[in-house]
């Protein structure tokens, strides 16, 4: 597959040739040989595969973590294949958000603090800091826990603030990377439809890197790589809402049941429906 330059307007995320070459005592490892990807706003991609296939690798590439031996990763239509240092470091912070699978979250902040760092980071207005902040904590359901420090919280509450973090900014792109590894297999369900609805309802592009094939059938579609390659691109559900199947769709296990996930609405979405409604 080729990737064309005149690409859809929706395509927020796309890697071209990718290619990722480690040097070893016995010889090159291609640890990402030759990957063509994009990834468009509203779409939750999995990208499966085995340990060492190479998605922590893709994934790191396409979060402009590291950059390829060979290819083109483009954020939006920003060609991140030559820019120095600092423009990258810029633009990974306003265009991208991380989550991780130790969560990664300071033991002596509240969830609140935690959620916060980034924008303190960025030096954002306190006002603004505040809203945002509020806003994405009720987006993953935390609002009530804001001032708990993470040892406090259950597993799948710490990657919930982890998420919360990771989209305080606002970014056009989410990239967790085993995200449920350290949960058990309904509040991994949750966390993922969690990044799902957010995908369809805030309009981010999200890729998750999984193992799991219960995880992968909440996704829209799904990658399969092996040694570094993608051994297959299945849609299961488009981001227009249309099945649109896939050749393995019907042979997905069932995913556990979850707790139902409902993104709340921000203040601002709130605030418009009241003055929508003349309340």
């Amino acid at each position: 597959m080729t990737i064309d330059q005149a690409h859809d307007a929706r395509v927020a995320l796309r890697g071209e040739r990718l290619v990722r070459v480690f040097p070893s005592a016995a010889g090159d490892v291609h640890a990402v040989d030759g990957i063509d990807i994009e990834l468009k706003a509203g779409e939750l991609l999995a990208v499966r595969g085995a340990s060492g296939a190479g998605k922590t690798t893709l994934l790191n590439l396409l979060g402009a973590l590291d950059r390829p031996t060979t290819g083109r990763v483009w954020i939006g239509d920003v060609d991140t294949t030559d820019l120095p240092e600092d423009e990258l470091a810029a633009l990974r912070r306003d265009a991208l958000g991380f989550v991780f699978q130790s969560f990664g979250l300071i033991p002596v902040l509240s969830a609140r603090e935690n959620v916060e760092l980034p924008l303190r980071i960025a030096r954002t207005d306190p006002a603004e800091r505040d809203e945002r902040v509020a806003d994405a904590l009720a987006m993953v359901g935390l609002a009530a826990h804001a001032e708990q420090r993470p040892a406090e919280l259950s597993g799948g509450q710490q990657q919930r603030v982890g998420i919360a973090r990771a989209i305080v900014a606002r970014p056009r792109v989410l990239i967790a990377d085993e995200p449920t590894g350290q949960l058990d297999s309904r509040t991994a369900a949750t966390i993922m439809d969690l990044l799902g609805e957010l995908a369809h309802r805030q309009g981010l592009a999200a890729i998750v890197s999984t193992h799991d094939p219960l995880l992968v059938a909440r996704a829209d579609r799904v990658i399969e790589v092996h040694d570094g390659r993608i051994a297959g691109d299945g849609v299961r559900v488009g981001v227009d809402g249309g099945d649109r199947g896939g050749a393995d769709a019907a042979a997905r296990p069932a995913p556990p049941a979850a707790a139902s996930v409902a993104v709340p609405r921000t203040r601002a979405e709130a605030r418009r429906d009241r003055e929508g409604s003349g309340a």
